[in-house]
């Protein structure tokens, strides 16, 4: 059997909230407001912790569904490399593939990242995968305390922390392995384009 270091792409779904962009600014803008760094005009303390909190509310549920794409991205590659008899043994886990994404993601992986805009991307893979350690379900607004959703991104640090130490596992930074990233419009396209030459080939 042929060693395969090619693991199945990391495949991004679109997670589609209403009003959610205008909410993440107003957040980010109530978030300097408190601290002072902008004017609050007539907006009192509570309706800018509300605006702040809505904004936070809303970064969880897309942190919580880009970590539903890490996570299953991740037992795909598990599933990989369980099917080689040269990985046996080899003391890989979840783990070793979550460590792997969030410090040492291939350059070309950074790259199309940056293209898209995401510079802290080990910041939201790590936050995203520590979420989803803890729900099964994304959370509704009313589960959740505000003293949480204010902070959310400390427990999510703690959690993934929490996720990585859980059992011992492989350093696989060295193993050569490749993976590219998509969008899933995106990848739906190329796959499309794919079986349209796939279909022309076999008319020849």
């Amino acid at each position: 059997m042929s060693l395969s270091t090619s693991l199945p792409p990391l495949i991004l779904h679109p997670f589609a909230d209403a009003g959610g962009p205008d909410r993440l600014v107003e957040s980010s803008r109530a978030s300097l407001m408190i601290q002072g760094l902008l004017p609050s005009g007539e907006r009192s303390a509570e309706e800018l912790d509300r605006s702040l909190l809505d904004g936070r509310y809303c970064e969880v549920r897309m942190l919580y569904y880009v970590g539903k794409d890490l996570v299953r991205w991740i037992d795909q590659c598990m599933e990989h490399v369980e099917r080689q008899a040269e990985f046996s043994g080899a003391g890989i886990r979840d783990q070793s593939f979550a460590a792997y994404l969030v410090n040492h993601t291939p350059p070309a992986v950074q790259a199309k990242l940056r293209k898209w805009g995401v510079n802290d991307y080990k910041a939201i893979f790590s936050r995203a995968m520590g979420l989803n350690a803890m729900w099964a379900l994304a959370p509704s607004r009313e589960s959740l305390s505000n003293d949480f959703v204010r902070n959310y991104y400390r427990y999510a640090d703690q959690l993934f922390t929490c996720r990585q130490t859980q059992l011992p596992f492989t350093d696989i930074s060295g193993f050569g392995f490749e993976f590219d990233i998509y969008a899933s419009g995106e990848y739906s396209r190329m796959l499309e384009r794919e079986w349209a030459e796939t279909e022309v080939g076999d008319e020849t």
